[in-house]
């Protein structure tokens, strides 16, 4: 895993008390579901859900993977979708820059397709989607929904065996501002430390 990114999760594990305990509840149940899958040694699926499938539900497909890799939790597969498809956003993508991942297209097209590297070696695959869109799990996954819009709007979605909603604010609202790369890379963090949290809870079988 490259150092800068490595550092910024032992950052984050170290603010696990500033979680509020209602927020914990819910994460909680979520790492609940998970150790079920775990002890029942099946393969977990996570597709985090945000309406375009832009910021909050990339940050959040990323954070787990990275969790599960960061605490060796086997067999966890992750994933984005959205109730609308656009692209992965730009300030986004940046404040991962920031934050020391490498970020790799070979794409000039409306919505490219991203390489996000935590090492050497070890990547996920990024582009804006519909949630029900075939690179997705169709069944036996649990949807995370990470926006109020998509937690709203999305009553049902099918093949989802669990669900839960961690929503977070948009950091849209930063952009063009002096803030802007503050404010995404917050996002982030914020969601990274709330995803480290929960995999902390796993023991692997």
């Amino acid at each position: 895993m490259f150092q800068k990114i490595e550092n910024e999760i032992q950052i984050c594990c170290q603010s696990f008390s500033e979680i509020n305990d209602k927020r914990k509840n819910i994460l909680l149940a979520y790492a609940e579901y998970l150790q079920q899958k775990i002890d029942k040694k099946l393969p977990i699926q996570l597709v985090y859900v945000c309406t375009h499938n832009s910021r909050r539900s990339h940050f959040g497909q990323i954070a787990a993977l990275l969790a599960a890799h960061y605490f060796d939790i086997n067999r966890v597969s992750t994933f984005s979708g959205g109730t609308e498809e656009t692209e992965f956003n730009s300030n986004a993508i940046n404040a991962l820059k920031i934050l020391g991942f490498e970020i790799y297209s070979n794409e000039e097209t409306k919505n490219p397709t991203y390489k996000v590297f935590f090492s050497d070696n070890f990547f996920t695959t990024c582009f804006s989607k519909m949630y029900t869109h075939y690179a997705n799990p169709s069944n036996q996954f649990a949807a995370i929904m990470m926006c109020s819009d998509a937690e709203q709007n999305c009553p049902f979605i099918s093949g989802a065996e669990y669900r839960v909603a961690t929503t977070y604010g948009d950091p849209k609202k930063s952009d063009g501002s002096t803030l802007q790369n503050e404010t995404y890379k917050n996002s982030f963090i914020q969601i990274l430390t709330e995803t480290l949290f929960v995999f902390s809870q796993l023991k692997n079988n």
